[in-house]
């Protein structure tokens, strides 16, 4: 007798799309009802990914010490708790500096989620690998390498095609990954080299309190080439989540490691650490070279704080965390780690190891207690300039626009003495040392072309 669809109802199966499929499989061998049911077990798909009903417990890192911050913090543990609803998380924790970013479910600034087996990009977000360098330029004038790195680096939208070049192995290992081997990938790798970008990133020069000597900080990610990646990472979790988890929200979507996919990804996200960390040693070098100084004569060190870390099969995402051990950070020479407060705070030299609620990771900055749009409202009818001339006194601020972004100055983020406290009280890295302040220069305001009113 023929089977149909009736057939594998009556064996208690809910009408898929495989029925068709089974049916002329099981008729054309004339399987028997055990032979069936062993059959479509080969063939049915796997049991869909719930999330959890309730959020796994993450480590709080944090308190709130004004009317601000307690909005802040309610904020974030409403959208951190909705993170840990996800089916592939394990751990999680959230730094003094969290705040909000986008809507509810999505990782905040600040925030570290441990998953099994699982990359989600939106956890990494567009700025793939935005992180911290710094070069000791030793008993060098702080203005002589200010004036220096003003010179050759670039802020703001958009790209160069002077200065630097691509190196030959790092293309090839682009043109070797099939997540980067497109044309617009390679021609954001060439032209974004030797810039910086917007927003919060920044170059900075200063003291050490340690040893008097100068230091230059830089802060920046993967500019157009990551986020080209992110792109094609959302689109592709998208697709994973939809066969495995529907239920899961689309923000925390995840590609599973052990596939090809997975795999290739991981691959691709590495080759973007090597582009931005060259990008960083590009603008250093040629302001060591420029404020006449040896390459040979001068220390480094850098950490990202903006990517996914890899430990066994477990996946840390960090969205504005600085990787206290070693394990995350390879090409560590020293341990030590940067962590950046506002243009007229020390950056903070940090060293620190893996405990219960830290997850082995720090603050990456002072963060935000409000958005930037709320703290422009705050100083209107006020004009920008008498603002920037009251919050740095006695510093060499630029933006490299020639347009001030009141957004970016020190009133914007959480007080800097806060954050530090809390990094004791929850032990989040020893400071060590700190790059005392002369000046920066951050992008400004820019009237990008997308931000531009259509008529």
């Amino acid at each position: 007798m023929k089977v149909n669809g009736n057939t594998l109802i009556d064996l208690g199966y809910k009408p898929d799309n495989w029925f068709a499929k089974a049916i002329d499989y099981i008729n054309e061998n004339d399987l028997n009802e055990v032979q069936i049911k062993d059959y479509i077990k080969t063939i049915l798909p796997p049991p869909l990914i719930q999330p959890f009903k309730k959020p796994l417990f993450y480590h709080q890192n944090i308190k709130a010490e004004n009317t601000e911050e307690v909005d802040n913090l309610n904020q974030v543990i409403k959208t951190m708790s909705e993170v840990m609803r996800t089916p592939t998380v394990i751990n999680g924790a959230v730094m003094p500096d969290a705040c909000p970013t986008g809507e509810i479910g999505q990782i905040p600034v600040g925030g570290v989620v441990v998953t099994k087996n699982a990359i989600h990009p939106s956890m990494h977000s567009a700025d793939i690998c935005c992180s911290v360098m710094a070069t000791n330029f030793g008993r060098v004038d702080p203005k002589k390498v200010l004036d220096a790195a003003h010179s050759i680096t670039h802020f703001g939208y958009g790209g160069r095609k002077d200065l630097f070049d691509i190196p030959a192995a790092l293309e090839s290992k682009i043109k070797g990954n099939s997540f980067l081997n497109d044309e617009k990938s390679l021609m954001l790798a060439r032209t974004h080299l030797g810039t910086q970008g917007d927003g919060n990133h920044f170059l900075f020069v200063g003291v050490s309190e340690n040893t008097g000597d100068t230091y230059m900080v830089t802060h920046h990610g993967s500019r157009g080439f990551g986020a080209h990646l992110y792109k094609k990472g959302m689109k592709l979790a998208e697709q994973f989540r939809k066969k495995l988890s529907p239920k899961t929200i689309k923000r925390n979507a995840w590609i599973p490691y052990n596939t090809n996919e997975g795999k290739n990804y991981w691959d691709a996200l590495q080759i973007i650490r090597e582009w931005t960390k060259l990008n960083h040693e590009l603008i250093h070098n040629r302001t060591v070279i420029d404020s006449g100084k040896h390459l040979t004569d001068i220390d480094r060190f850098w950490n990202e704080h903006n990517f996914v870390f890899k430990d066994g099969d477990h996946f840390y995402h960090a969205k504005g965390a600085t990787p206290l051990d070693n394990k995350f950070v390879p090409d560590s020479i020293n341990g030590l780690r940067l962590i950046p407060l506002n243009m007229s705070e020390p950056v903070l030299v940090v060293k620190g190891e893996t405990n219960k609620n830290n997850l082995g990771f720090a603050p990456h900055g002072a963060g935000r207690d409000i958005s930037r749009s709320a703290h422009k409202k705050k100083y209107q009818g006020i004009e920008d300039i008498e603002v920037f001339k009251n919050e740095t006194k006695g510093l060499d601020i630029r933006f490299y626009s020639g347009k001030i972004d009141i957004s970016e100055l020190p009133s914007a983020y959480k007080k800097a003495a806060s954050v530090q406290k809390q990094m004791e009280e929850y032990n989040l890295g020893k400071v060590v040392d700190k790059i005392m302040p002369y000046g920066c220069i951050m992008a400004g305001h820019f009237d990008a072309p997308w931000m531009k009113v259509k008529k």
